[in-house]
């Protein structure tokens, strides 16, 4: 018979640790995608000439963060690595998501127009030749940034679904059943031999000759 698995407590605190580092490694995964939004809205905007426009608005401090964006995707992938060879051995079962591809792709747009949005307008406070305010986030192309971010955005919500629905195929695929053997049944006891009094027929009524007469 195949029954269900009784985890101990050890087992479940570590599938919590296990379930915060898959979901760093999904938080992982923005700040490269918004970089992406950052440098695609700019080339979208000026062309070939966009890595002047970037160094003219005080956007030579990106080139630093680039190896920092690396370790973070290398984190990401590590953690994918590490869900999928678990699901190959057959120790994990992730969840589903609760959000639909759609909805999924449309938060991702979203967070990322409103990260791009900061960053703007941050730079736009202290970087020397930014324009600040609601002209330095949105003028001079800034809107770019939001079909840059839709776009982005529907690569990064199909990546982490395409990633979650394949751990779940790999580990629905290598799960073993297992076989709980369960005793016999427990009879009920037999109860003991009772002795049963019998009471004088006349007591019951049932007298086998009638009253005797009176003389």
């Amino acid at each position: 018979m195949i029954g269900r698995r009784a985890f101990p407590a050890g087992s479940q605190t570590r599938a919590g640790v296990r379930g915060r580092i898959v979901g760093f490694a999904h938080v992982a995964l923005l700040p490269p995608a918004a970089f992406a939004v950052h440098q695609l809205r700019y080339w979208l905007a000026f062309g070939s000439k966009a890595g002047i426009e970037l160094q003219r608005t005080g956007h030579s401090y990106l080139h630093s963060a680039v190896p920092w964006l690396i370790v973070l995707l290398a984190l990401a992938v590590g953690g994918f690595l590490r869900a999928l060879g678990r699901a190959f051995a057959g120790h994990t079962s992730p969840a589903r998501f609760t959000l639909s591809l759609t909805a999924l792709w449309l938060a991702c747009s979203a967070a990322l127009v409103a990260i791009f949005a900061c960053q703007e307008f941050l730079e736009g406070l202290f970087a020397t030749g930014h324009p600040a305010g609601l002209a330095g986030v949105f003028g001079y192309g800034g809107w770019w940034s939001i079909p840059a971010a839709m776009s982005i955005g529907l690569v990064l919500a199909t990546v982490l679904h395409g990633a979650r629905w394949l751990v779940r195929e790999v580990a629905r695929r290598r799960a073993r059943p297992y076989l709980v053997v369960i005793g016999p049944a427990l009879r009920p006891a037999r109860p003991r031999d009772a002795v049963v009094v019998c009471t004088q027929p006349l007591v019951s009524g049932w007298s086998g000759r009638g009253p005797p007469t009176l003389d």
